[in-house]
């Protein structure tokens, strides 16, 4: 254990891809069609970096996708390509996610969430399959296949669980290759996977299956929350968390990585809990726990999808309530909380990481490089009911030759954290525009000076960091 950390910026550095911004989550694909909704995702998109977004529902009745009337089949593409054409017009693409089924092809009446996604197999998978190769030409010919064959196709979510597929594995295994070949079909250089699984489930049973009974899969898609398997039947959320692991999820993605073979690896739901209505999400600590989960992670996979953007959003039913926990970065009136500000910082990150030395029971150090810019980022995270107190960790970067300008940004109970000021109002459970706008600013970062010094050719600067706390120091060389 040690309060000081040391970088030599004379060491070779490794390269920091940033993997977590190639796809971001969102709930529901009727969601989609909302002005605000969309108004949201364009601010994630400039501000934050991410380049697709995946959300459920694209197949279901609401969606219009597959219907019967009268005795035949509809087919009817016009709200998914509402969605698409949106997303490409902002620069975007979507992780498609097919699901869930068509009442018209479904086997059964179990659904899921406040909206009714139908989560039996197929009674007629030859009919599945015509609808996703019907779905997906029209795409290509509507888009072109240089633009298409950027996309991800992904079959289902989570059939390992019973909330979410009523079928057994060897049933979605047979419902993925009917999409994929239908998909495959299409084009070959089209981009299919699977098996979109909670907790890091059938990925050797699925690369098994696919292998075995030359079925394609591109890349390997699975899902984690840190209350996963943790605690007891009844736990609520801050107890499952407490029993739950420091960098449990590292652990998790690095054997993910190594069950997947040579494939490409997208994790397409992760958060800091399970629960749509955990206050934490709302809290500083979302944010330390963002930043340390996701540069646990580099170098190991292609795609680290936070669920969700935004908290538009209705799998239970759709909150008024400006501050309820929601999963989003965003609240519903587009308010950012402490994590979108820890994706902004992520975002601002050069493309260069150094080693550091030094390690400490709950803070983690990171030093960054980009063009005339070195970054230090630190959190000082635990998990709920562990120890944690404010640290002051001591900084030196060797082989630094000077320092024009060097500030710090912060993100705790008393920085970027608007849902403070929104407690400190009464938490009103609806907002004035007078009151956005003073959350609004509340929540953002600001730059103030921090004194460095220099010491044998190094630069040595300290700092106090509470618990929960994250900060950004920069450092202009140029």
């Amino acid at each position: 254990m040690s309060d000081e950390f040391i970088c030599d910026l004379n060491d070779q550095p490794a390269p920091l891809l940033h993997f977590w911004e190639h796809t971001i989550g969102s709930g529901h694909a009727t969601l989609a069609l909302r002005a605000d909704w969309q108004k949201q995702l364009l601010k994630c998109h400039i501000e934050l970096g991410f380049r697709h977004v995946r959300f459920h529902g694209i197949l279901s009745d609401d969606m219009g996708t597959l219907v019967c009337e009268n005795e035949q089949l509809i087919y009817s593409f016009f709200n998914a390509d509402q969605i698409c054409d949106f997303l490409l017009s902002i620069g975007m693409s979507p992780f498609v996610e097919f699901s869930f089924m068509p009442l018209t092809i479904s086997s059964g009446a179990d659904i899921v969430f406040h909206y009714k996604g139908n989560i039996t197999p197929p009674k007629d998978y030859s009919a599945w399959e015509t609808l996703i190769y019907k779905l997906v030409g029209h795409w290509v010919s509507r888009y072109g296949i240089e633009k298409v064959s950027q996309w991800f196709f992904e079959i289902w979510n989570e059939p390992n669980l019973t909330s979410f597929w009523t079928g057994t594995q060897q049933d979605y295994f047979l419902l993925y290759k009917h999409a994929a070949k239908a998909i495959k079909a299409v084009n070959p250089v089209l981009q299919v996977g699977g098996p979109a699984t909670a907790a890091n489930a059938w990925i050797t049973n699925f690369r098994d299956f696919c292998e075995e009974n030359q079925v394609p899969y591109d890349f390997i898609s699975t899902h984690h929350y840190p209350t996963d398997a943790f605690g007891k039947p009844g736990d609520d959320t801050i107890t499952q968390l407490a029993d739950s692991q420091r960098s449990i999820l590292r652990e998790q993605v690095e054997s993910t990585r190594k069950n997947s073979g040579d494939k490409p690896v997208y994790y397409t739901e992760w958060s800091t809990s399970s629960n749509p209505f955990d206050e934490l999400h709302d809290l500083p600590y979302a944010a330390a726990y963002i930043v340390k989960t996701i540069l646990e992670a580099r170098g190991l996979i292609q795609g680290y999808s936070y669920w969700t953007f935004s908290d538009i959003f209705e799998e239970n039913y759709f909150s008024s309530i400006p501050f309820h926990g929601g999963f989003g970065l965003l609240t519903i009136y587009g308010i950012p909380k402490p994590a979108y500000r820890a994706y902004e910082i992520l975002h601002r990150l050069g493309k260069e990481i150094f080693p550091v030395k030094g390690t400490h029971p709950t803070v983690d150090l990171w030093v960054i490089r980009k063009p005339g810019i070195i970054q230090v980022v630190l959190t000082n995270s635990a998990l709920p009911t562990h120890p944690v107190k404010t640290e002051l960790i001591k900084i030196r970067l060797i082989h630094l030759a000077q320092v024009k300008k060097a500030y710090i940004e912060r993100i705790d109970d008393t920085h970027a954290n608007a849902t403070a000021i929104w407690a400190a109002m009464g938490r009103p459970e609806s907002l004035s525009s007078m009151q956005v706008n003073a959350l609004e600013s509340a929540s953002g970062l600001i730059k103030e000076p921090i004194f460095c010094s220099f010491e044998d050719h190094s630069v040595v600067f300290a700092l106090e960091l509470p618990p929960q706390g994250t900060a950004l120091v920069t450092l202009v060389t140029e």
